[in-house]
């Protein structure tokens, strides 16, 4: 059966660092549904006690996704209103290698079809002495090229995506690390790359500009160090119900993006965090990229690069199509308060709208009658209605500081 769900496939568990200990399958579903997550990535896949963890707490629902097991699953309030939140297997791994004269840093996500597989894979890393044990996204000395041939060696349906693309210091086309094309990357592998992520200071528009990833599907993920972050970023995917289907969604196309605005990334403008340096790439390039406080060349930011390599102004009327933006919701309360996203007066509100029979995605994505009698809530109706039609004031992010956005 043919449908459209929204997909959250690059996210982190408890066994990678700097991230929530309640990055567990549990907590994973419970925010799914909460969301309105249809489909998780695990992260992670690497890992053998999260694989363990994996194994002992899904079962498989159709061919390559799996679901909780009943006797692990968390109540929500919107548990009506939810979908059945299917897991497939995936996994980042960073690989750190000297290539052309330059150190590269690409980090790739991988989507297994398999447990089975993921064991096989997981013992072909080890083999080619990877420390898989000591972080859910391993560091290794291959270079994307040759981690990417092992993948394939592995099972040919491994399925890689190049991850957070523009980022500056670990992606593909990153300022610090990366290529100026993908060619250049994965040389005779590059027709196995079919589907290039965002990342959360680019999106569609901008990453249209180079012609040369017009062949590209491009999908959009959270990155997720904490359940609660799921979905800031995701896809819609339409597919039939097994995981080849999702896979040939991905290779074909049928796709379109959830963003944040770019904007809130960490990384859309140039400049040094550390001297309060925020720029736009024309003030950089007044400054030939050199820090006024400290002296030293600024990080040169996404917007930037995808400056570097574009080849038009314009995007084709062709590819106008296919992303929504989105804020998320605890950050939609936080800006009516006054009050920070953790406060209790924004955990209450959220909580609260969420016992209401709807979940986050529906709520900002959505629009009409049913939301706004459920939701009760004029003053996001409002906020929603404005954010939708345009009426925001955008506060880029920069060399690893978040942005914000707020209303006109």
């Amino acid at each position: 059966m043919k449908g459209k769900i929204i997909a959250d496939l690059h996210i982190h568990s408890h066994y990678s660092r700097a991230t929530s200990k309640e990055l567990t399958p549990e907590h994973l579903d419970w925010w799914a549904r909460r969301k309105g997550i249809d489909l998780v990535g695990t992260g992670d896949a690497s890992h053998p006690g999260w694989l363990a963890e994996l194994t002992e707490k899904l079962e498989e629902l159709e061919p390559g996704l799996y679901q909780l097991k009943r006797e692990f699953r968390l109540a929500t309030d919107n548990d009506k209103s939810a979908s059945e939140v299917r897991f497939i297997l995936s996994g980042e791994i960073s690989s750190i290698y000297k290539d052309k004269g330059k150190t590269r840093k690409i980090h790739n996500i991988f989507l297994l079809p398999d447990l089975e597989t993921t064991a096989r894979w997981q013992s072909n890393l080890e083999n080619r002495g990877i420390n898989i044990h000591s972080d859910g996204r391993p560091i290794c000395g291959l270079s994307a090229h040759d981690l990417l041939e092992l993948a394939l060696e592995t099972d040919e349906r491994i399925f890689c995506i190049p991850a957070h693309i523009w980022t500056p210091w670990f992606s593909l086309f990153g300022s610090k690390s990366g290529y100026e094309a993908l060619e250049e990357c994965y040389t005779d592998l590059s027709d196995h790359i079919t589907t290039l992520e965002t990342g959360l200071s680019a999106d569609v528009p901008m990453i249209r500009l180079v012609s040369a990833l017009d062949k590209y599907t491009l999908i959009s993920s959270s990155d997720a160090h904490s359940p609660g972050r799921l979905g800031r970023n995701a896809t819609f995917i339409e597919y039939d119900y097994n995981w080849q289907e999702i896979i040939s969604a991905l290779q074909n196309g049928k796709t379109e993006t959830i963003d944040m605005y770019p904007q809130a990334g960490k990384y859309h403008y140039d400049g040094h965090r550390k001297c309060g340096i925020c720029w736009h790439p024309e003030e950089t390039a007044t400054h030939t990229g050199i820090c006024p406080v400290c002296g030293k060349p600024v990080t040169i930011g996404v917007l930037n690069r995808v400056y570097q390599l574009a080849d038009r102004l314009k995007i084709p009327a062709d590819l106008t199509v296919n992303w929504h933006y989105i804020v998320p919701l605890a950050e939609i309360i936080s800006c009516l308060t006054g009050t920070g996203e953790t406060s209790k007066k924004v955990l209450c509100r959220y909580e609260d709208i969420l016992s209401r029979g709807l979940t986050e995605l529906k709520i900002i994505l959505g629009n009409g009658e049913e939301i706004e009698e459920k939701l009760r809530d004029k003053e996001i109706m409002e906020f929603l209605r404005r954010f939708h039609s345009g009426a925001v004031q955008l506060i880029p992010g920069y060399d690893g500081e978040y942005g914000s956005i707020h209303l006109k």
